[in-house]
């Protein structure tokens, strides 16, 4: 396991470029298993393609490349939509935010974003990594909602990053969370 959850966080880089809703995807999943919850009433806490098109116009995020359904977010993009729900969480507002974020120099925003999620980057296993192969009875732990968790062995098919983000997803519709 690396010290650092820099290094971790900086192996999300390979999967940039996204569009809108591949960003908020990719957030989400981060935000998710990281269960970074906002304690702002007003705040969602899932990022949607939306919400990253509502913060490009009001200057939270940096503008992406191109236009329209051509615009492409890269790994900057992440890291100050990942930054955003953070001090969501923490209680801060839009506008306390978008001042901070000018202030801030990628390096540490990148190390502040790595320092939240650290747990989260911890266990979960970069998609893009191939996987050793795991030891028997290995198995992968997915909060779904506080005290109900998915429980997955490595070796299974369903272990898939998309098929777990999926399973919880349906879980969470099923149970009205």
């Amino acid at each position: 396991m690396a010290e650092s959850p820099v290094p971790l966080l900086r192996a999300h880089a390979r999967h940039a470029p996204w569009n809108a809703r591949g960003l908020a995807a990719h957030a989400a999943a981060l935000v998710d298993s990281a269960g970074v919850k906002p304690t702002n009433a007003s705040a969602r806490a899932m990022p949607s393609a939306r919400a990253v098109r509502f913060y490009v116009a009001n200057g939270l995020l940096d503008r992406p490349e191109g236009a329209g359904t051509a615009a492409t977010y890269g790994y900057r993009h992440l890291l100050q939509l990942l930054a955003i729900k953070i001090r969501q969480r923490e209680g801060q507002t839009l506008d306390a935010i978008k001042a901070e974020m000018r202030e801030t120099t990628g390096d540490a925003l990148e190390r502040r974003v790595a320092a939240s999620l650290a747990p989260a980057l911890m266990l979960q296993a970069d998609p893009a990594t191939p996987r050793a192969e795991p030891a028997v009875g290995a198995w992968r732990r997915l909060t779904v909602a506080d005290g109900i968790e998915l429980h997955v062995r490595d070796d299974s098919p369903a272990a898939a990053d998309d098929r777990l983000v999926a399973m919880r997803q349906a879980l969470r519709e099923t149970l009205g969370i």
